[in-house]
């Protein structure tokens, strides 16, 4: 976080989702306490070197790296916070004075510090462990808030894909080199990333639903969400239906990979220096847009999310668990994490920032990339996001689409006069195929094949047994001598 938006954070003083901790040589041995309360509650924002008045004191230097490190192993330990969590505490320089920042998530799980149970209130951080009401208002809450928490206690660690586990330390180790990921086994890695998880109401443990999106078998997914699916499709010169589609159905790491490659393919990026640097205008919004589309996600909803590139406009839909309804207004709205297991994880991986910032990045790209206009937020049932396209971006890539649909109609028609001379004579479907150079029998019989015969370009020799090995085709009625 940039400094001058702690200021602001530090300018408006505590709250329900905001505290203040002095540290200045050692951590407050009630840190935690908050910690595990904003993991119950609503998250919030915990700022280290700063007193209950709003005073900016500053954290010992000597003590800054102590105090980090005993943060990280603390948070990542059991006997702390349970289920444990990793959060990467943020050093931030303010009037010559070091801070600590700590974003704490909401939770999909409800947690404990030091055995207790702590929720949140404008008063402070409350022990609810001996007041079994409240915390059973929060187990509900949680439940029926997150559907990523879902425990599939019969989905063993084979039914993930263990190249995805370790693809994931890979690209946690290149967002930060100690990452902690990096080194755990793989049990471990799915305990810390929250993804194996104990329900204390009904007994249930095991892997989640977050775990079989973000890592499971395709097959795995398939059983568990038959209608899960994402579309990409590309709507510029055949309007009712498609000039490109990729009907998605992997895991959320890899349904990103394919989403990003569709919009790398039909998606100009146009040349833009930010302080000297090119940086790419299409991949900082789509990435925001792509990502969107999975981390907040309904997933037990049967709607399909679509993503459509169309002639003045990019749309992206899905199915979504509403917090308000209608335009979003960048400038007051607050975030909701819709599946924060997942958002976290998109995080770490480093395919998403933190909730909230991303919606500022679309804004003001978007208006760079479509020259003014702004990108259009819709809550509902089905969240939307709509990027406009510029008009000089689209007659390029529609004259590129166009192109490149009028070369495949070409290429079938020099295939349908090919095949006419050649079949002058009767010939079997091998010859023909042999003629051409294809290889892909299935694709020869459904798509050049059936469509001559259905239009009566060619005929069979033995019409009654369609299926014969010694069937041949020709082009034009011959005797009835020929075999």
């Amino acid at each position: 976080m940039i400094s001058e938006q702690l200021k602001s954070i530090i300018r408006d003083g505590e709250g329900l989702t905001v505290e203040f901790k002095e540290c200045k040589t050692q951590i407050n041995r009630d840190v935690y306490e908050t910690v595990c309360a904003f993991l119950n509650r609503n998250g919030g924002h915990i700022v280290l070197g700063v007193d209950d008045n709003g005073n900016i004191t500053g954290i010992d230097k000597d003590a800054l790296p102590q105090i980090k490190k005993d943060l990280v192993t603390a948070l990542n330990n059991p006997q702390i916070i349970n289920p444990p969590l990793y959060i990467l505490p943020e050093t931030v320089n303010i009037e010559g004075k070091i801070l600590l920042y700590l974003n704490i998530p909401e939770s999909s799980q409800v947690h404990r510090c030091k055995g207790k149970i702590f929720d949140r209130n404008e008063d402070g951080d409350l022990d609810v462990t001996n007041h079994p009401d409240a915390v059973a208002h929060l187990y509900i809450r949680k439940q029926s808030s997150f559907s990523e928490n879902r425990i599939y206690p019969y989905v063993r660690l084979e039914d993930l894909r263990s190249d995805l586990i370790q693809r994931v330390r890979k690209m946690v180790r290149a967002e930060n080199p100690n990452h902690p990921w990096a080194t755990m086994n793989d049990e471990e890695l799915l305990s810390s990333a929250r993804l194996y998880q104990h329900d204390y109401q009904t007994g249930k443990e095991g892997y989640t639903l977050a775990a079989i999106l973000l890592l499971g078998k395709d097959e795995v997914i398939q059983s568990v969400l038959p209608h899960f699916k994402t579309d990409a499709i590309l709507r510029r010169i055949n309007l009712d239906r498609y000039d490109d589609r990729d009907d998605i159905r992997t895991n959320l790491i890899e349904s990103y990979d394919r989403l990003m490659a569709f919009v790398a393919k039909h998606l100009p990026d146009p040349f833009y220096l930010e302080k000297d640097q090119r940086i790419s205008l299409r991949d900082h919004i789509f990435r925001e847009v792509v990502a969107n589309m999975l981390i907040h996600r309904e997933y037990i909803n049967g709607f399909p999310a679509r993503f459509i590139i169309e002639t003045d406009q990019v749309v992206a839909e899905n199915a979504n668990r509403p917090h308000g309804h209608g335009r979003i207004n960048p400038s007051n709205f607050t975030p909701y994490p819709k599946n924060p297991v997942i958002a976290r994880f998109f995080k770490e991986i480093g395919r998403a920032d933190e909730l909230g910032s991303g919606v500022r990045n679309l804004y003001n790209y978007t208006r760079i990339y479509s020259g003014g206009a702004d990108p259009q937020l819709l809550e509902g049932d089905v969240f939307k996001i709509i990027v406009p396209v510029t008009p000089q971006a689209t007659a390029q890539v529609t004259a590129q689409v166009t192109a490149q649909v009028t070369a495949q109609v070409t290429t079938q028609v020099d295939k349908q006069e090919i095949i006419i001379e050649f079949c002058k004579e009767p010939k079997t479907a091998s010859e023909i195929m042999e003629h051409l150079q294809l290889t892909h029998r299935e694709h020869f019989r459904k798509h050049i094949l059936k469509p001559l015969l259905e239009n009566g370009i060619l005929h069979m020799t033995i019409p009654d047994k369609p299926n014969s090995s010694k069937q041949k085709y020709y082009s034009y009625l011959k005797d009835s001598n020929h075999v």
